[in-house]
């Protein structure tokens, strides 16, 4: 695959993850968030299911062992994690916060891809995760409100966010099984989230019947469709791009707002938005016009963290 079509699959994600913000804060009127997380990831799970045992039939070559199992039930818990201290941060802190903090991690991913892989990223990489940053940061107005605890969990969200953009890209290279890896880490987090979620969260047949459509959306489209889609277009691009790539959700959230609940956005946010498009355009284009006077990247190694084997070879990526 090229590498502009997998950064193509990763705005589409983006997109599909943007057009779910609606439903995402819908569905909270009557599911708890670690309930709402908990069926909709294992929603997503048995929606790609048939598809990874599609894709095992194909890739006999690449059978799945203990090691590559541990990395998928590792990146699973990472990705646990960041939802979790995000659905919870949002009870004490404002969105505005939630969005801006959370978008750190768009600096901190080539700093986790560089530390952890030697992934050195194309030095456009840098400041354009700046200007995403700052775009974000007018997208949701231009101010932040006093700090609390849950703008603490948000920073700590980031980290987990930019661990598994780092970790996904060199783990799908390694073991070619992008959606075994979807469902294996959409069942981590579904099953971490429903059993504490029936615990300590009001739930009734009814509750989650009101949240039904919201349910099928988030399971299947903007979870089992978009996560499988980034796992796949992670394996042919680097984590700093790929994370920028997906800051967009932010800025689709905003189209979809608009489209759909009537929002409107003033001058501070429509810059945000232009701020967040540049970024993507100077991602996807410097490197392709600096191309021929460069060599191209070496293919990233693998870091123990997470890693199946230390020895093993990832694919290289494709020139677009």
């Amino acid at each position: 695959m090229s590498r502009t079509l997998a950064n193509s699959l990763l705005l589409l994600t983006a997109l599909i993850w943007g057009s779910a913000f609606v439903a995402q804060a819908t569905a909270m009127k009557h599911l708890g968030p670690l309930t709402f997380t908990g069926l909709r990831f294992l929603m997503a799970a048995l929606a790609v299911l048939p598809f990874a045992l599609a894709e095992a039939r194909l890739r006999r070559d690449r059978p799945l062992d203990l090691r590559s199992a541990a990395s998928f039930t590792g990146l699973g818990l990472v990705f646990f994690a960041a939802i979790t201290l995000q659905q919870v941060g949002l009870l004490t802190t404002t969105v505005t916060n939630a969005g801006f903090l959370t978008g750190i991690y768009v600096v901190l991913t080539p700093l986790v891809a560089l530390a952890a892989f030697r992934e050195m990223p194309h030095p456009i990489v840098w400041p354009a995760s700046l200007v995403t940053l700052a775009g974000i940061y007018l997208l949701g107005g231009g101010a932040l409100s006093a700090l609390t605890t849950g703008d603490l969990l948000m920073l700590i969200c980031a980290v987990f966010c930019a661990l598994h953009v780092g970790l996904i890209g060199s783990v799908v290279r390694h073991c070619a099984r992008p959606v075994l890896l979807s469902v294996w880490q959409f069942a981590v987090v579904g099953t971490a989230a429903i059993i504490p979620g029936l615990l300590l969260e009001p739930v009734s047949l009814a509750a989650v019947l009101a949240a039904w459509p919201e349910l099928l959306y988030t399971g299947l489209v903007s979870g089992g469709l978009a996560f499988t889609l980034q796992a796949i277009g992670q394996r042919w691009t680097r984590a700093a791009d790929a994370a920028i790539l997906l800051s967009s959700e932010a800025l689709f959230a905003a189209l979809f707002g608009a489209l759909l609940l009537g929002e409107r956005l003033g001058p501070t946010g429509l810059a945000g938005c232009a701020l967040i498009f540049a970024a993507i355009l100077a991602v996807q284009l410097v490197p392709m016009l600096a191309r021929p006077r460069r060599a191209a990247p070496a293919a990233p190694t693998l870091a123990p963290a997470l890693a199946p084997t230390a020895a093993a070879k990832p694919e290289p990526a494709t020139s677009a």
